[in-house]
């Protein structure tokens, strides 16, 4: 079933969205709300992730709270059974299954070891534009540092946020503050199709903190924030240093993904993950990197984030005429080419594949 006031709506449906990380879905059912809808997620036998509406059709409780019968959940209020598909095939009742007893299954794809979840009308899912994040591969073999938070903001403030990396030298004084170097950077923006960059380039400062421990902190280096983003807002970022004047590729460089899923309108689903710079992994390095991330984003980013979006009172973002600072130009740009596909999508044009 199907409401014709679905939740959605709000939100670009042409689109993958992450549901989580691969490793949080298994044998247990996983509720979580996205884009409004309340949505449980749960591994099949064959290996495939299954994610229906959780909500059972008949008195409304969350499916998440019945219990598996192999690749089916029955509910734990009446026993109504649905299959993978959001199909009612078992009344404890009757053996007639009762009109309109069914759920809706979303389409899911797993990639780069993240869940994603379509939007749209199924028949719509389109793999091809499912966000590439397999450069986030770490050099010691082990798997990507993963984390994941709440954020109560709307995810576009978020999406500001990761695009205007110059608010490190303010926010982030406590953790991998920029030490002075974003002054002395340069900063620009550019589209491809409808991806986005915004990069930071600054050559000629100290060692910055990814490169503790490899480079001396007096060292002179070129280093570099290159920030991808793709809508609605899955955002790369690379963070490379190297010794001053040599190439790139000889340089201690660490990548990030980032990626906001809408809860709710105002509330987002903040995953992260990220590569070691140091080429062994340890369960102390990567705790220590895992608290400075979590103590980055807690203690730093979500604050700042949500006490603006609070301090908005619901009004809209534009309406409130922000000031515009230049390096402010990425989130900015995300923001407006977000609204044109939206804008496009409710026309019923045809969604371009992403860059």
């Amino acid at each position: 079933m199907i409401h014709s006031d679905t939740p959605e709506k709000r939100f670009l449906r042409n689109a993958w969205y992450m549901a989580g990380w691969s490793s949080e879905v298994g044998d247990q059912l996983l509720r979580r709300r996205l884009l409004g809808h309340a949505i449980v997620l749960y591994r099949l036998e064959s290996g495939r992730v299954a994610a229906l509406e959780d909500r059972c059709p008949h008195r409304f409780l969350p499916l998440s709270k019945g219990e598996r019968q192999g690749d089916r959940i029955r509910c734990g209020y009446h026993g109504l059974t649905f299959d993978a598909t959001g199909a009612c095939v078992h009344n404890p009742f009757s053996s007639k299954i009762p009109n309109g007893a069914a759920v809706r299954a979303w389409q899911v794809q797993e990639r780069d070891g993240i869940v994603w979840l379509w939007a749209g009308a199924a028949e719509e899912a389109d793999p091809a534009r499912i966000v590439d994040f397999s450069t986030v591969q770490d050099a010691s073999g082990a798997a990507p540092i993963r984390g994941y938070q709440l954020m109560r903001a709307n995810y576009e403030y978020g999406t500001d946020n990761l695009m205007d990396l110059s608010h490190i030298e303010f926010v982030h004084r406590g953790s991998f503050a920029g030490a002075g170097v974003i002054f002395a950077g340069e900063h620009s923006v550019r589209q491809e199709g409808e991806t986005l960059h915004s990069n930071w380039w600054m050559p000629d400062v100290a060692a910055p903190a990814h490169t503790r421990g490899i480079y001396d902190r007096e060292m002179r280096t070129d280093h570099w924030l290159h920030m991808r983003w793709n809508a609605p807002a899955s955002m790369l970022l690379e963070i490379g240093a190297t010794p001053k004047g040599a190439p790139r590729e000889q340089g201690v460089i660490i990548r990030q993904g980032h990626i906001l899923t809408p809860e709710t309108d105002h509330t987002t689903h903040y995953f992260w993950e990220t590569t070691r710079s140091a080429p062994v992994a340890t369960p102390e390095g990567d705790e220590f990197v895992r608290s400075m991330m979590a103590r980055a984003f807690d203690g730093e980013d979500k604050p700042v984030i949500e006490a603006a979006y609070a301090n908005l009172d619901g009004g809209e973002f534009w309406s409130q005429k922000p000031v515009f600072l230049g390096v402010d130009a990425g989130g900015a740009r995300a923001r407006r080419l977000l609204e044109t596909m939206m804008a496009r999508e409710a026309l019923g044009a045809t969604p371009r594949i992403l860059s």
